[in-house]
């Protein structure tokens, strides 16, 4: 059984699906794999690397496709691509599934396509496949590089003989796995580090990082309703809703550095900053918004831009950080697919007793093949929004 890598065809994207670590991997369970010549190139994979881990190399997407019965890649497939897959193939990517224009493609063609974005994250035995953490993990480290690239003044207090240097001041929205890295990276360069999420519950991981909560006062009914479901399912009030906000906007408006997280896989990322804040910020003060490319939850962002405001503050649109860290994202996003790629198979019996052949052990009813294939047996599986 082989595994084919494409190469990423956007100019935006440095990563690649496999790395030849991974190749050793799947190598020793039995597959053979082929890989598109260069793909992982902007990652600092030579084909060399790969064809001493053991893989082949193909000239072309249209050969890997030929030659492979599971097809990895790190975004969908381009459309004159896809036109080459064949019935029983198997897709394995971030597909972006809900925005995705070609699901019906898939199933006519036959094959089975898994999204990856649609792990369960809560299951203990899917921790190792998911690819949102791993990639977002990173993402919340080198937002905080690139507000510091930005950023005209230091991160840290400095104690100098022409006076002191006051530390940056951080806020960080939204305190998902990216944001939770992007405190410790903040407080690691030496900021006052602020954060807010709509989940209460939130708070105490902030405060063992060293952040600063931004407190919204709550009435005991809704404390209850909140604590009851962790936070996580709590849907809160209006009245909420808008205590928090003119405290995030308080914050802000002392703010030094802003880094806004908050993304809705398949939906458009939800707004946070407004102009009506941005109006309030200082010269000089730089928000990264790692949204840009799903919306942007800073009003006026652009994916892949630097805009400047009238009153001097720069929105950073970071469209795909795990790019710019392409060596190491591949490398966790490898790992994170040889682990799903794994429950994809079964030893299979062969004539010779004292041989064994890989053979695909594709299950609907398994919660983490169900839960991420969108397409099989010629249907499209995925549920609407």
């Amino acid at each position: 059984m082989k595994i084919g890598v494409i190469s990423a065809d956007i100019a935006s994207e440095s990563r690649v699906a496999l790395t030849p670590d991974a190749v050793k991997k799947l190598r020793k369970l039995g597959f053979e794999v082929v890989i598109q010549s260069g793909a992982g190139q902007a990652a600092y994979y030579a084909d060399a690397l790969y064809q001493a881990a053991g893989a082949d190399i193909a000239s072309s997407s249209a050969e890997v496709i030929a030659q492979s019965q599971i097809i990895t890649t790190i975004h969908d497939l381009p459309a004159e691509v896809a036109e080459h897959l064949s019935a029983g193939q198997i897709v394995v990517g971030m597909l972006d599934p809900y925005r995705n224009t070609q699901l019906d493609t898939y199933a006519a063609k036959g094959v089975t396509a898994f999204a990856m974005e649609l792990l369960p994250r809560t299951l203990s035995r899917a921790q190792n496949m998911d690819v949102l953490s791993s990639q977002a993990n990173l993402a919340g480290y080198k937002a905080v590089l690139l507000a510091a690239n930005e950023y005209s003044r230091p991160f840290p207090m400095f104690m100098t003989s022409a006076g002191t240097v006051k530390p940056a001041k951080v806020v960080i929205l939204g305190v998902g796995v990216a944001g939770l890295q992007a405190i410790a990276t903040a407080k690691r360069l030496g900021a006052v580090v602020e954060a807010s999420d709509l989940r209460p519950a939130a708070k105490e991981q902030v405060e063992s990082l060293g952040g600063k909560w931004l407190d919204v006062p709550m009435s005991d009914d809704e404390a209850q309703k909140a604590k009851a479901t962790g936070g996580y399912a709590w849907t809160p009030s209006e009245q909420y809703i808008k205590d928090q906000a003119a405290v995030v906007d308080k914050a802000l408006s002392n703010a030094d550095i802003v880094i806004t997280t908050a993304q809705i896989p398949g939906r458009q990322a939800p707004r946070l900053v407004h102009q009506a804040t941005l109006a309030k910020m200082k010269a000089g003060s730089v928000l990264i918004d790692m949204a840009a490319g799903t919306g942007g939850n800073v009003e006026g962002s652009a994916p892949n831009e630097t805009v400047t405001t009238d009153n001097g503050v720069r929105i950073v649109g970071a469209a795909n950080i795990p790019s710019m860290l392409a060596a190491q994202s591949s490398d966790l996003y490898a790992n994170n697919l040889v682990n799903f790629i794994t429950t994809l198979i079964a030893p299979a019996a062969t004539d010779d007793a004292s041989a064994n052949k890989l053979a695909l052990n594709l299950d609907m009813e398994d919660e983490i093949q169900g839960a991420l294939a969108v397409t099989h047996d010629n249907q499209v599986r995925l549920a609407k929004r």
